[in-house]
């Protein structure tokens, strides 16, 4: 299919994919592209609109040809990281703790340390060893039982929110043009004609026509489309805790402390001196029957999260910063993502909709991503996916067939079991905040 430079390109969705993709393709010269979206941005709903977003060349396969794709994709957006001024100032080498509580949780990690063949990894076994990550009296706690590696350097954090506004602002700069807000941002349906989609239409009546058209919805792209079972929304739930002026210095250089049975949590921003704190479940659901009987889980925005996940936080700190675990919640929120049966991702230019590319399918792992895999989908736009990474991201209906939508796709942490807000009874109280402007 022949795509010029003046195409007309329209891209569902402003959050991290779509906003990247709309730089990458300002960046290789296309003029005519338009972003839509039902937010301001960056999007209350996007997950990237976030502070800290834990950022490594970890990957989640366990094939050998996968880990050796997503070797090479993380670290394409690690460069990025490290060395596209756009990017560089929003990532903080910090070091990454990697850790589990029981074999299970153990054998997920999946590394065996050897420090003679890797100096950047030091493993950690008692109590002290985890204390002594930071400055003293910042991890105080007892961590029973914990055991894990941790990252000297080339992991850490990016502060997600600024780095998507830096993007959106750098592919506004280049031409790109943003609608966003509803109704004018708000599509309510693609535009199908003769076995093909022409662009979308706006909850304000107006009709988007588009020669190529970029699904980059996130957790919201299967109320568009039918994904044949291969997305499930799945949320996770984080809280923030906000420091005195004294305190930000002495948390300061606190490394991502991540344990995969329990939680996450990172040293505070900058800007407002918080602590984000993420309780580590499968996840939770918002399972409705779709008009055909198919299942799907339908994501919302709520800044608040049930008082299970407060509950789950609150233990988390007691065992590494207990002097935390009773404080007050400054913030707090449910972020959504949309997995795949096999937490890879969807890239690719959909087979029955020829003008039609599929971004989706991040499967919790899509932020770090932010500078690079907009090049990825500007690549099925112009068919220059090599072979190998097409055959692991390509749109895959068989992956969803009988699809078990409980599976908790090798996630740990609460019940471990996926969960669903329908069975939610309580949730926080917690003072809004208007994350949605740019």
């Amino acid at each position: 299919m022949t795509v010029s430079k003046s195409s007309s390109l329209l891209i569902i969705g402003a959050g991290t994919w779509g906003s990247s993709t709309a730089l990458h393709l300002a960046r290789r010269g296309y003029t005519n592209v338009t972003v839509l979206d039902p937010y301001p941005v960056p999007s209350a709903i996007s997950a990237g609109n976030d502070v800290n977003k834990i950022i490594s060349s970890g990957q989640y396969s366990t094939n050998k040809d996968e880990i050796e794709i997503n070797d090479l994709l993380a670290r394409q957006a690690f460069e990025g990281w490290n060395n596209d001024p756009l990017f560089k100032p929003y990532y903080h080498d910090t070091g990454l703790l990697m850790s589990a509580c029981t074999s299970a949780g153990l054998d997920r990690l999946g590394v065996k340390v050897r420090p003679e063949d890797d100096s950047n990894l030091v493993e950690l076994s008692k109590p002290e060893d985890f204390r002594q990550l930071a400055p003293s009296g910042v991890l105080r706690g007892d961590f029973p039982n914990w055991r894990g590696y941790f990252h000297r350097s080339g992991a850490g954090w990016a502060h997600a929110r600024n780095a998507l506004v830096a993007a959106v602002k750098e592919a506004q700069r280049l031409g790109v043009k943003f609608v966003t807000g509803t109704p004018q941002g708000k599509v309510i349906t693609l535009i199908f004609e003769n076995n093909d989609v022409k662009g979308a239409v706006t909850a304000d009546g107006k009709i988007w026509r588009a020669e190529q058209t970029f699904m980059c919805a996130g957790a919201s792209a299967g109320q568009f489309l039918d994904f044949k079972q291969q997305l499930r929304p799945t949320a996770w739930t984080l809280v923030h805790i906000a420091l005195s002026p004294e305190e930000r210095a002495f948390y300061k250089n606190l490394p991502v402390i991540f344990n995969i049975e329990k939680g996450f949590f990172f040293e505070p921003d900058e800007e407002n001196g918080e602590i984000k704190i993420c309780d580590e479940h499968p996840g939770y659901t918002n399972m409705k029957k779709s008009a055909d009987g198919t299942p799907q889980s339908i994501p919302f925005e709520r800044t608040q999260v049930p008082k299970e996940s407060e509950a789950r936080v609150r233990a988390l700190l007691s065992e590494t910063m207990p002097q935390l675990a009773n404080r007050p919640f400054s913030f707090a929120r449910i972020c959504w993502c949309a997995d795949t049966p096999n937490r890879e991702f969807i890239i690719d230019r959909h087979p029955h909709h020829p003008s039609l590319i599929l971004g989706c399918g991040a499967s919790g792992r899509g932020f770090k991503y932010l500078p690079s895999i907009g090049g990825i989908i500007v690549d099925a736009l112009e068919g220059k996916v090599p072979q190998k990474i097409h055959d692991l991201v390509k749109w895959d209906p068989e992956i969803g067939k009988n699809r078990n939508w409980k599976d908790t796709l090798g996630r740990f942490g609460g019940p471990n079991r996926v969960m669903d807000f329908h069975d939610v009874k309580e949730w926080t109280n917690i003072r809004p905040r208007d994350i949605s402007k740019l």
